[in-house]
């Protein structure tokens, strides 16, 4: 699979349980074409997560695995069939190759010039720019500047209120955390509330 369709938003999953994660699932059906699901590694049983969404969701969502920081946790999230890896940080070129052999796509974590142009050299399909908060809408302008047009996903502080300005200085793709959902929605696995949040994202990019 190409970038070209890669979802423009993807949901993270940090420390939820199975139920929760389910239900987020749940509320992305029918947006499925503007939103994808990251289970990240440091989650309890993170690959049986991805195998088992994969299962029930797999043919509709595309759904991938975060904080891959070495080639194990690589491994184990291409074997649950993790579509996409994603990671605060470098990845090596190994891990790159790795993944392109398995037709997965990479999105390694960079924050400098200098760390940007060395995951665009070992041939990554996204860049993450975490953290974008602290970076700042403006950053993902600057960076393409000397760059050139860069996909850049900004991750790490986004939220419903302040995503549209970073779509709007050069930010192709958005990764949402903690501030994509109500803490109570999701512990209450409120699926048409959860969707409802995922609209109001769409609303006011």
């Amino acid at each position: 699979m190409g970038i070209n369709n890669f979802p423009k938003y993807t949901i993270i999953i940090r420390n939820y349980t199975f139920d929760e994660a389910h239900a987020i699932a749940k509320a992305i059906e029918g947006l499925e074409q503007n939103f994808a699901m990251e289970i990240t590694m440091n989650t309890p049983s993170a690959p049986e997560y991805i195998k088992n969404l994969n299962k029930e969701f797999g043919q509709k969502i595309l759904i991938g695995a975060g904080t891959v920081l070495n080639l194990k946790d690589e491994i184990d999230a291409v074997d649950a069939n993790a579509k996409f890896l994603l990671s605060s940080c470098l990845f090596s070129k190994n891990m790159i190759d790795y993944a392109k052999q398995k037709n997965v796509i990479t999105i390694p974590g960079a924050y400098t010039p200098t760390e940007v142009l060395q995951m665009l050299n070992y041939k990554a399909d996204i860049i993450k720019i975490f953290p974008a908060i602290t970076a700042g809408p403006e950053y993902f302008k600057n960076l393409q500047g000397p760059l050139g047009k860069i996909p850049l996903m900004a991750v790490g502080g986004i939220s419903s209120e302040n995503v549209g300005i970073f779509l709007k200085n050069g930010a192709q793709f958005i990764g949402i955390g903690s501030g994509a959902f109500l803490k109570e929605d999701i512990i209450n696995k409120d699926v048409p509330k959860l969707r409802q949040s995922l609209i109001d994202i769409i609303e006011k990019s």
